[in-house]
């Protein structure tokens, strides 16, 4: 079994920073891609960043230049660091990891998610 946990979600006001954190743990022998999605009320889950194993990243054009993926493959941890946020940033996070098992067999595993509100 795999588990991945987030923090740091909370309610923020515009043009505010905050720096969510996703830790795995469980028979993991190594997690190749690990992302950040976010679902806001009514709307299509949406990928935010992906990062690679080699820290390659890809960015929604939304969050271009304002948000940062980072990871800490030793840890099996991935970063969130969010700058300049809008009211229409506020959405469930939702961690992702592609994980290869102690077992190497393979599975996708998502957190279960954090809540982030930007609001005055």
């Amino acid at each position: 079994q795999v588990q991945l946990v987030e923090s740091g979600g909370g309610l923020v006001q515009p043009g505010g920073s905050l720096r969510l954190s996703c830790a795995a743990s469980g028979s993991i022998f190594s997690i190749s891609a690990m992302a950040w999605h976010r679902q806001a009320p009514g709307k299509q889950r949406e990928l935010v960043a992906d990062i690679t194993r080699g820290g390659n990243t890809n960015y929604a054009d939304s969050v271009k230049g304002r948000f940062t993926i980072s990871r800490d493959n030793a840890k099996d941890t991935v970063y969130l660091q969010m700058n300049s946020l809008k009211p229409e940033d506020t959405a469930v996070y939702y961690c992702y990891g592609s994980v290869v098992l102690t077992t190497f067999g393979y599975l996708e595993v998502w957190g279960q998610g954090t809540l982030v509100t930007v609001s005055s």
